[in-house]
């Protein structure tokens, strides 16, 4: 565990947490905490991520730390640079792009599967996500949204019945969830972005109800494009040193 003489880390990294010793995995647990960090800035982009300090701060080993690194590069969120280290990768106006692209495409083919393959019992789980992810926008609080949104996508994936759908967008997700924790906490968010969103996540559950697989599809991939172009508008803003393409 750290004890109460560690130093401070030296780069302006934020502290972290140590990892508690739980029922889950110790990696994972390292894993989520560096994850979640830097998905809420706590760890800015560019920031090095020194192997010594986060040992220090976290009370586990070089290995879990080497294997949580190495996880998180895997998901788009470190970068390895030479004669550097691991450091936070940057948030880049053509990542953004391109990982909402595909979004777009992906997202769009569950509501469509979803149609097709989900049961009415998936169909009422879809309806209560949807209640649950109203109530967090009401609520205004971006961490609470986050996971109801994120709820309601892994019931729609799920009722979509595909795995191999279900893994692409996982994959996709770990390389976007920054950009979605930023879409939804920004200052400078559009105010009539929430409504926007909650209104397209209803016409998706209402075109369902209604057995139309193409509305459904449409009305999914819209909401991804309108998403992506706050995300682009967001970076496009942001100071030159927070929007600088530098991830390798």
């Amino acid at each position: 565990m750290t004890s109460s003489s560690s130093q401070p880390p030296a780069n302006g990294a934020a502290a972290l947490s140590a990892i508690p010793r739980a029922a889950a995995p110790l990696r994972r647990q390292v894993v989520d905490e560096l994850r979640q960090s830097i998905i809420s800035g706590k760890l800015s982009p560019g920031a090095r991520l020194v192997e010594r300090e986060l040992i220090a701060m976290m009370g586990v080993s070089r290995t879990v730390i080497r294997e949580a690194l190495r996880q998180l590069e895997s998901e788009g969120l470190v970068a390895m640079i030479p004669n550097k280290g691991p450091v936070v990768r940057e948030l880049t106006l053509a990542e953004a792009k391109d990982l909402y692209t595909i979004r777009a495409v992906l997202e769009g083919l569950a509501a469509r599967l979803f149609v097709q393959n989900a049961d009415e019992a998936q169909f009422r789980k879809l309806q209560t996500a949807l209640t649950v992810t109203a109530a967090a926008y009401k609520a205004e609080d971006p961490e609470v949204l986050l996971g109801a949104k994120n709820r309601f996508y892994d019931v729609l994936f799920e009722g979509a019945g595909s795995e191999t759908l279900s893994s692409m967008i996982a994959t996709l997700h770990a390389r976007i969830r920054r950009w979605r924790a930023l879409g939804l906490a920004h200052p400078q968010r559009s105010p009539r972005r929430s409504q926007e969103s909650i209104k397209s996540l209803r016409a998706v559950v209402a075109a369902i109800k209604a057995h139309d697989a193409e509305q459904a599809e449409k009305i999914m991939r819209d909401e991804v494009t309108r998403a992506a172009a706050e995300i682009i508008r967001l970076l496009a803003n942001a100071p030159p040193q927070a929007a600088a393409q530098k991830a390798p």
